[in-house]
């Protein structure tokens, strides 16, 4: 039995645009960014979707990717469920595979509604939970409120965590103070923080 994490999601208002074709292409483009292994991701019922992220510190940043790629398009969130947990059996495709972090997921997101929050995490350690998820609920007090630019610098600067802001100004065609400030509001640096916090709580699991 090998520990996972299975993030599971759900894009809020993804019926509100007329062309589903927009946010299916960036959802499948963010997936094969974080697993390239097809077998390990999956869109399902429509607007659904599933993916393995086999190294557990690597789950938050994840989730905040995610986040970021679908915030890129005007008017849509996302709901994210994170499970941490055993991984039981593997299966060809993620949808059979089954274990701990499969049904944490699942489990997950189907509280989110209920809670009015988008992103939670569920472990096999209640205490761990807990803290990671007021962690969480305060980190969305500004990442469910990220503008479509604030979005974009989070995700092109998680997929260049080396780049000056200068290179990240000639990708994007802008000036470098305009990436400061986008970076900014985006609040970038306490992502940062708290992915650094992230991996050191989980440590405790392994």
């Amino acid at each position: 039995m090998s520990r996972t994490s299975i993030i599971t999601g759900d894009i809020v208002k993804s019926r509100s645009l007329k062309n589903p074709e927009l946010w299916i292409t960036a959802l499948k483009s963010a997936l094969s960014h974080l697993n390239p292994n097809t077998a390990q991701w999956e869109i399902y019922r429509g607007d659904s979707f599933q993916i393995e992220i086999a190294n557990i510190s690597k789950s938050f940043i994840s989730a905040v990717y995610l986040k970021a790629c679908v915030k890129m398009i005007q008017g849509l969130d996302v709901r994210l469920g994170i499970g941490i947990g055993n991984k039981t059996y593997e299966s060809a495709t993620i949808s059979e595979s089954n274990g701990e972090a499969f049904i944490f997921s699942g489990e997950t997101l189907e509280s989110l509604k209920k809670d009015k929050v988008n992103l939670k995490l569920k472990t096999t350690n209640a205490a761990l939970n807990n803290d990671l998820n007021l962690y969480l609920k305060l980190a969305a007090t500004f990442m469910d409120s990220w503008t479509v630019s604030s979005a974009e610098i989070v995700k092109l600067s998680i997929e260049q965590p080396n780049a000056l802001q200068q290179e990240l100004a000639d990708i994007i065609g802008t000036k470098q103070d305009a990436i400061s400030k986008r970076q900014k509001r985006a609040e970038l640096d306490l992502i940062w923080e708290l992915d650094r916090k992230f991996q050191q709580k989980l440590a405790v699991l392994s």
